[in-house]
């Protein structure tokens, strides 16, 4: 065992000279190994990125929640025509659901506008402005920080309040304390009596810019004119199939549809989203492994080249070594073990590159670099080596002691 450290110690030893006497070359070699290696680092930092992200977004949404709407979510398939002549949804749909559904924990419509959103000199243009009722707060888990939500008195009386996101309460009344205050909302003004808690932001979108009012004041002041969809929630995240064909019945008995007639509306599960999402990285996972698996393959051969350079720039130091009573192995070992260093060199760099990389994507996407890919990214770059010096490795074992002292 004290053998074989002593060995591995030299070796690396020897590669690191190796690799000191020839910079450009070393650079030059190992520039495979490093792109490779970064590619695969950078590839897997950003994709538990985005997943993080997206279980976040789905914690905020509710990950057992269905949105019943007027249009399917085919993610680019499918026929929008047909879709487009479908009647609008009706805020009436969502009490008879509450009513009909025995999987339902709560159910709200929810309608959306784009406004101007005004206090004193202030100014914000294109707000969403949704239309809520008090169950929204079950079905899309909303914590507030100040005040209060919207209630069912502020409902049944259509009253004109609003909560608003910590991005509007940020922007719009600076050192001016938000809840009690009269916001001038697309024309009309709505006094503010809660603050959504901070939530940031989600693929560089900020999710923190938004006013909710009660849904009779935003039909009240805006109509029908805009889109409606109705939040579902399961009493019971394994229930969430159960309730998607629940709510089939009852939309169809809703809308007085025949047997034989398609659906004119559609239940839409948060699932969908997630099944296009891992789509999508399957997508890039793929792309990645195969830009990298190229890379590797570039760097390997520029492995095997350098290392077969330096059996023959060695040859000499073999056959002594061999005179001296080296075995063959002996001398396969120590090749092996210095293409294996020269790749890890390139391995580490290709982490310290990934890692820069990270680190400037931060701002869009929040990536962190687990040890265990530091830790596999260098293994692997090892195996590489190993894979690619091997060949050299042999050639090197293989040399007469007396033909190798005679090439000097």
């Amino acid at each position: 065992m004290i053998r074989f450290f002593i060995d591995v110690f030299e070796g690396v030893g020897i590669a690191l000279k190796a690799l000191a006497r020839n910079k450009l070359r070393a650079v030059l070699t190992t520039l495979g190994i490093v792109i490779g290696v970064a590619t695969v680092i950078l590839m897997v930092v950003t994709i538990l990125g985005l997943n993080r992200s997206i279980a976040n977004q789905f914690e905020f949404l509710g990950s057992n929640t269905i949105y019943v709407s007027k249009w399917t979510w085919i993610f680019g398939e499918g026929d929008w025509r047909s879709m487009m002549k479908r009647r609008e949804m009706k805020v009436e749909y969502a009490a008879y659901i509450e009513q009909e559904s025995q999987l339902a924990e709560a159910v709200t419509p929810f309608a959306q506008a784009m406004r101007a959103v005004k206090f004193r000199g202030g100014t914000i243009s294109r707000l969403p402005v949704f239309g809520v009722d008090e169950d929204y707060l079950v079905t899309n888990s909303v914590k507030i920080e100040l005040g209060r939500f919207i209630n069912e008195q502020d409902c049944a009386r259509n009253r004109q309040v609003c909560v608003i996101g910590y991005g509007v309460a940020d922007k719009l009344f600076d050192q001016v304390p938000p809840v009690g205050q009269k916001l001038d909302v697309g024309g009309k003004k709505f006094q503010v009596i809660g603050v959504n808690e901070k939530m940031g932001r989600f693929f560089g979108q900020d999710m923190d810019n938004f006013v909710l009012i009660p849904i009779g004041a935003w039909q009240k002041t805006y109509g029908r004119r805009d889109d409606m969809d109705i939040i579902v929630k399961a009493y019971d995240g394994n229930q969430t199939e159960d309730l998607k064909w629940e709510l089939k019945g009852i939309m169809r008995r809703a809308r007085g549809l025949e047997a034989t007639e398609p659906d004119d509306f559609g239940v839409n599960l948060q699932t969908m989203i997630l099944d296009f999402f891992k789509a999508i990285t399957a997508g890039v996972y793929t792309g990645g492994i195969l830009i990298a698996f190229i890379s590797l393959l570039v760097g390997g051969i520029g492995i095997m080249n350098i290392m077969l350079v330096s059996v023959t720039e060695r040859t000499s130091e073999i056959g002594l070594r061999k005179a001296l009573g080296a075995r063959r192995w002996q001398v396969a070992w120590q090749f092996l073990v210095e293409a294996a260093v020269i790749c890890s060199v390139g391995g580490i760099c290709g982490i310290l590159l990934a890692a820069g990389g990270s680190y400037a994507m931060d701002s869009f996407i929040k990536t962190t670099m687990p040890l265990w890919v530091v830790l596999l990214g260098i293994i692997f770059s090892a195996v590489v080596g190993v894979f690619f010096g091997l060949y050299p490795a042999l050639k090197a074992a293989r040399l007469s002691p007396i033909e190798a002292l005679r090439q000097e």
